[in-house]
């Protein structure tokens, strides 16, 4: 995929992207990862990096995947081409904006959307804890035996969750504490 296909793709995402970064990683996952450019294990790292820094996820990854892929010209072309098509329709929501406040089908669009969005924001928070916790085996009726059952689950990452979630509902750490814990880990032991 060349430059100009790579960012028209993020063009296309930030398009697209409907309720926020959440959604974005799945359209990318679908566009970026199946197309080869990156692996899975890659995306989900670039995921958690992009998480963990300051800024919204969808434009942290377009810098990230563009910065892997072709360095400072594809960080800089294709975050631009992520943002373009957000400036675009800000830019006509606010010419039109009090035109449009009342309209019931502008309404009725704005409550379909919002169960549309959820589901978008769920697909990659589901994917990410079965890439991160869960080895899927070769087939179901591996799952026969004892041992399989214990080869299972990734226990070192289950037991990080489980540490950080008491830390952060329980003891009330503060989250960036939880996420530099959580980074200096999975440096360790990941």
């Amino acid at each position: 995929m060349s430059l100009l296909q790579l960012a028209f793709t993020f063009f296309y995402i930030g398009l697209f992207t409907i309720g926020g970064g959440q959604v974005a990683i799945t359209l990318m996952q679908q566009s970026i990862v199946s197309s080869g450019l990156i692996s899975q294990a890659q995306f989900y790292n670039m995921v958690a990096i992009s998480e963990s820094t300051p800024g919204p996820i969808g434009i942290n990854m377009a810098t990230y995947i563009g910065y892997e892929l072709y360095g400072v010209p594809g960080a800089l072309a294709v975050t631009g081409a992520e943002v373009l098509p957000s400036i675009i329709v800000i830019l006509i929501i606010a010419r039109f904006l009090r035109s449009f406040s009342d309209n019931t089908y502008v309404k009725g669009a704005l409550a379909f959307l919002r169960p549309v969005t959820t589901g978008l924001i769920l697909v990659p928070v589901i994917q990410v804890i079965m890439f991160t916790l869960i080895n899927p085996p070769e087939s179901l009726s591996s799952l026969a035996s004892a041992e399989a059952w214990k080869d299972l689950f990734n226990w070192i990452p289950i037991a990080g969750y489980a540490v950080f979630a008491f830390l952060l509902f329980k003891l009330k750490a503060h989250p960036i504490l939880v996420i530099i814990l959580g980074a200096v880990f999975g440096m360790i032991f990941l």
